[in-house]
């Protein structure tokens, strides 16, 4: 893509309601832009990076076993009255009516309509297991919404839902999630660890909330140190294997780890001093079991191998995407901008045309970029007519892994020079070095 082309509105100044580092990096790289209180339009390279997000969450449930489908963003306000929860959600619920009178509301989560589904369809164990998932947009009237899109009104939610005949095939459900999360968020560039959790609305008596550390969190967490450390489950974990991964998890929930919800002083002081961290922390994701607490009042029940009908037993499993744009910032980023992870950056190459209108370079860059492009490397190529520093600027601002700098200096020793966003680090090298290295 040539920026001349592309739209990114800059900002040289940080917005005055911008409270935290994600927020204003976001309205500044022009990823962002409030449309009303807690909502937000995601801005072409904001939504680049949600998308590849969006991707790996998918390819880590499917590794999983879920299967994806789509639900609506209104639902009625019958289902809800079913489970009870219509009343008792309080006014985070948006409630609606429409034409003819009728209660709706936009949801806020979807137990209440995946149980539906499940039921109209789903009649025997031997359907079961069962976890159904979807990616779709949500909305929570938070009291004061703020921190940008950590903590909206409006975001994007992944939310999957499992269906077994009893608690120890549900548990081997959640154990399958569990493990999934933790690849998700590795493979996001995150460090997680999975912190015993209330359940709140939702309902059940087993969740765990996975958090990453970072200063601007929203709340204290305290974990063992060892969790820093512990190695995530590879691309070849079994999920069919019940002990397999019941061991993973017992591994991973073997120390104390608790958000401020959570925590014990007592269970604390028994970690040894030099094992105990004590830091901010941010949500990333959430699961939960919650046995029959859907499926008994509105009736979702299997025939199970006895022919006798039993009510399923369900847990829900929520990931933010939106959240984790912002998340993945607060946990790297620098003076100069955002440090992308390369696996959900925007574009992997910025290529800097350091002397537009040059014929030499004008030339070198149109071939660098159409033989990266060809490679299928995705390249975002700075060809304004600006100064250089203004196109350092943006590059080290919107955080893209990779620059190309090509100006007449270099080209007249046959160089370019690549420098890595993450630690600064430049090299002169030949425009084929660079398209070998780059393409790699």
């Amino acid at each position: 893509m040539r920026l001349s082309r592309y739209f990114l509105p800059i900002l040289r100044e940080a917005p005055r309601e911008a409270e935290i580092v994600s927020h204003r990096l976001m309205l500044r790289a022009g990823m962002l832009r409030q449309e009303a209180a807690g909502i937000y339009a995601f801005l072409p390279l904001g939504l680049r990076v949600l998308r590849k997000i969006e991707t790996i969450v998918r390819e880590e449930q499917g590794r999983s076993g879920a299967i994806e489908l789509l639900m609506p963003t209104i639902q009625s306000a019958d289902l809800w009255r079913e489970s009870g929860r219509y009343d008792a959600y309080g006014k985070e619920m948006l409630r609606i009516k429409d034409r003819h009178e009728r209660d709706m509301l936009y949801g806020p989560t979807n137990e209440e309509m995946i149980t539906e589904i499940f039921r109209a369809y789903v009649r025997s164990y031997k359907d079961l297991p069962l976890n159904l998932y979807h990616i779709q947009w949500k909305f929570r009237d938070e009291v004061r919404p703020r921190f940008g899109v950590m903590r909206g009104r409006e975001f994007l939610m992944k939310d999957a839902y499992s269906f077994d005949l009893d608690e120890a095939g549900a548990r081997h459900s959640y154990n399958k999630m569990f493990v999934a999360y933790l690849r998700t968020f590795a493979r996001l560039g995150l460090k997680s660890i999975p912190m015993r959790a209330e359940t709140g609305p939702i309902g059940g008596n087993l969740s765990h909330e996975f958090i990453i550390l970072a200063s601007t969190g929203e709340s204290e967490v305290f974990c063992h140190k060892d969790y820093l450390d512990m190695a995530v489950p590879g691309a070849d974990v079994n999920f069919d294997d019940v002990a397999g991964l019941q061991g993973i998890v017992d591994q991973w929930t073997s120390q104390y780890a608790a958000t401020s919800d959570m925590h014990d002083p007592a269970a604390w002081e028994l970690v040894p001093a030099d094992k105990r961290v004590s830091a901010r922390g941010i949500e990333v994701g959430h699961i939960f079991y919650f046995g029959t607490k859907y499926s008994a009042p509105m009736k979702a029940v299997v025939a199970g191998p006895d022919g006798k009908e039993v009510p399923i037993h369900g847990g829900s499993y929520g990931i933010g995407p939106t959240r984790l744009v912002a998340a993945i910032i607060e946990a790297s980023h620098d003076d100069a901008g955002i440090v992308w992870p390369q696996q959900v950056a925007p574009y992997k190459v910025a290529l800097l045309n350091l002397k537009q209108g040059d014929s030499a370079c004008d030339a070198a860059c149109g071939e660098l970029y159409r033989d990266l492009g060809a490679k299928g490397v995705e390249v975002l190529y700075d060809d304004r007519d600006d100064r250089p520093g203004a196109k350092f600027a943006t590059a080290d601002l919107i955080g893209i892994p990779y620059q190309v700098m090509v100006g007449p200096r270099g080209l007249a020793e046959g160089k370019v020079e690549v420098k890595k966003r993450a630690d600064g680090s430049k090299e002169l090298m030949s425009p084929a070095a660079a398209l070998d290295l780059l393409s790699k």
